[in-house]
C-alpha cells in the first residue's frame, strides 16, 4: 500500500453538499424527486431537479445513467460500498476501504457534473463553488490521503479562474473538464485563461468521460448507445484537438491527462495525427510526444499495457479505479487486478501504480 495513487475515484453527490449552496441561490439548489418504481426508470427512481430538468434521466432517448443519488432504490440497496463512503460524509470509513484494497491516496472526480447541468452562469457557478468547498472540506479530515479535481464554472472566465485560486489552497490537485465542453472544443482559446492560470499554479487539466456537449447527449439512449458516443469518445476528440492545435506548446508547464477512457485508442490517434501532419511531425518517437507535451493516459488493468507503454513511454501512463460507481469501467480490486499481471515488468506496475500519478497530480 505505501505510496500506491488511485488516479481516478468518485463521489456521489449527496444533499449535505448543496447545504453549502450560496445562500442568495438557495431556492435554486438541487432537490431530489422520487418516483414509483413501475415507471420507465424502475429502480432508478430517484432524481435531482436541477434548474427544471431531472439529474440523472436513466432511461430512453438523451438518457445517461449516475449513482447520484444514493436514494435510487438500486443505489441504496448496494452492499459494496456503503453510500456514507460514496458521499463522503464518513470519511474514516471510506480511509478503511482505502486500507482493504491496498490504497494509500486516492483522487477524487465528480460524478453529478460528467453531465451538462445547466445554461444559466449564475447557476452552474453555485453549483460549482458548493461542490469545491464540500469537496475541500470532506479530503481535508483525510490526513492527505483523499485529494480531489476542482470542478470550474466554464461559462463564466471570471469565477473560473477565481475557483482555481481557491482550490490550489485548498488541496485541489487537477482541474475537471469534460472533452467537449457546451459549445466548446478544448482546443478553443474561450478556454486559454484557465488554462494558463491552470499552468501557473501547477494544476493538471484532467479531461474525464463525461456527456459535456448537450447536442452529443440527445442522440443516443443508454440502453441501445451506453455511453461511448455521448461520454466515452470526447476525451478522444480532446485529444486530437489539443495536439493537433499545439496547446501543450501554448503553455509550457501544463500537463494534460485523459482519464476513464481506456489507453488502447492511442496508436489510432497517433497514426491519425501523424498522418495530418507528415513531413511536419517534428517528434522523434511517439514517447518523446507524450513527453514534450506532458500528456498522460490512464490506462485499465486489462488491456495490452505493453504495447500501449511503446507509444506512450513507460512515464506517461496511470491508472485508477472508478471506486464508487459500478459500471464496466469499475475495478475496485484495482491494485491486486494489476500486481496480478505477470506480463507486466513490476518496474512498470510500480511507475503506473505510483511514481507517475505523483508526477501527474502535484501530491509532493
Amino acid at each position: 500500500m505505501p505510496g500506491i495513487i488511485d488516479a481516478d475515484t468518485h463521489i456521489s453527490e449527496g444533499e449535505a453538499m448543496w447545504s453549502l449552496i450560496d445562500k442568495e441561490m438557495h431556492s435554486r439548489r438541487p432537490v431530489m424527486l422520487k418516483a414509483p418504481e413501475d415507471t420507465l426508470y424502475g429502480p432508478r427512481n430517484a432524481f435531482w431537479l436541477i434548474d427544471g430538468n431531472i439529474f440523472p434521466k436513466p432511461s430512453g432517448k438523451g438518457s445517461f445513467r449516475l449513482i447520484t443519488p444514493s436514494a435510487t432504490k438500486l443505489e441504496s440497496s448496494r452492499g459494496d460500498i456503503a453510500i456514507a463512503c460514496r458521499e463522503m460524509t464518513d470519511i474514516p470509513a471510506r480511509l478503511k476501504d482505502m486500507d482493504r484494497l491496498g490504497v494509500q491516496t486516492q483522487v477524487v472526480f465528480p460524478t453529478l457534473f460528467l453531465i451538462y447541468l445547466t445554461d444559466d452562469t449564475a447557476l452552474e457557478v453555485a453549483l460549482c463553488r458548493a461542490y469545491n468547498r464540500f469537496l475541500a472540506q470532506a479530503c481535508a479530515k483525510a490526513r492527505g490521503r483523499m485529494r480531489w479535481i476542482v470542478v470550474p464554472p466554464l461559462k463564466s472566465i471570471d469565477e473560473s479562474v477565481k475557483e482555481l485560486k481557491w482550490a490550489k489552497d485548498n488541496g485541489a490537485v487537477g482541474v475537471f473538464f469534460r472533452g467537449i465542453e457546451g459549445g466548446w472544443t478544448l482546443d478553443s482559446p474561450y478556454l486559454f485563461p484557465i488554462y494558463r492560470a491552470a499552468n501557473d499554479l501547477d494544476l493538471p487539466i484532467c479531461i474525464h468521460t463525461g456527456a459535456g456537449c448537450p447536442l452529443f447527449l440527445t442522440l443516443f439512449s443508454v440502453e441501445r448507445n451506453h455511453t461511448f458516443g455521448h461520454s466515452r469518445v470526447q476525451p478522444l476528440l480532446a485529444f486530437r484537438d489539443i495536439i493537433a492545435n499545439n496547446i501543450p506548446e501554448q503553455f509550457p508547464r501544463l500537463k494534460f491527462g485523459f482519464i476513464e477512457a481506456s489507453a488502447g485508442w492511442v496508436p489510432f490517434l497517433l497514426h491519425i495525427l501523424k498522418r495530418l501532419f507528415k513531413e511536419k511531425w517534428k517528434f522523434s518517437s511517439d514517447p518523446d510526444m507524450f513527453r514534450e507535451y506532458r500528456i498522460f493516459v490512464a490506462c485499465e488493468a486489462d488491456e495490452d499495457v505493453n504495447y500501449i507503454a511503446r507509444f506512450t513511454g513507460e512515464d506517461h501512463l496511470i491508472i485508477g479505479s472508478d471506486y464508487g460507481h459500478q459500471d464496466p469501467s469499475e475495478e475496485r480490486q484495482l491494485v491486486a487486478a494489476l500486481r496480478a499481471r505477470e506480463d507486466i515488468p513490476r518496474a512498470l506496475t510500480d511507475k503506473i501504480l505510483f511514481d507517475n500519478p505523483k508526477f501527474f497530480y502535484p501530491l509532493n
